[in-house]
């Protein structure tokens, strides 16, 4: 069974950073498109970035210019790099397959508070 491991969230002030990384185990990242995704209290998980298996990228509008999703294929990680934060990018962050079909097992996420 896929497992996924998501880090690499925190505290942080409005306009900060930070990268989060996805690994993996039991599967290779490489072969299938990956979403980084988010849930924000009492609202629905949403798609804000996805990674193609040949590289392409697609983001959410309300992340547009601010984040970037990328993947290490030798090391079997995606990675979310998060610059210009506002305090709505507050979430528990999430990676898994960008399919409408089927998906893995999610992982604990983790937690990204942006303070203003």
């Amino acid at each position: 069974q896929v497992q996924l491991v998501e880090s690499g969230g925190g505290l942080v002030q409005s306009g900060g950073s930070l990268r989060l990384s996805c690994a993996a185990s039991r599967t290779r990242l490489s072969f299938v498109d990956m979403g980084w995704y988010r849930q924000a209290p009492g609202k629905q998980r949403e798609l804000v970035a996805r990674i193609t298996e040949s590289g392409s990228t697609n983001y959410a509008d309300s992340v547009k210019g601010r984040f970037t999703i990328s993947r290490d294929n030798a090391n079997n990680t995606v990675y979310l790099q998060m610059n210009s934060l506002k305090p709505e990018d507050t979430a528990v962050y999430y990676c898994n397959r960008d399919s409408k079909y089927y998906q893995w097992n999610w992982g604990q996420g983790t937690q990204v508070t942006v303070s203003s």
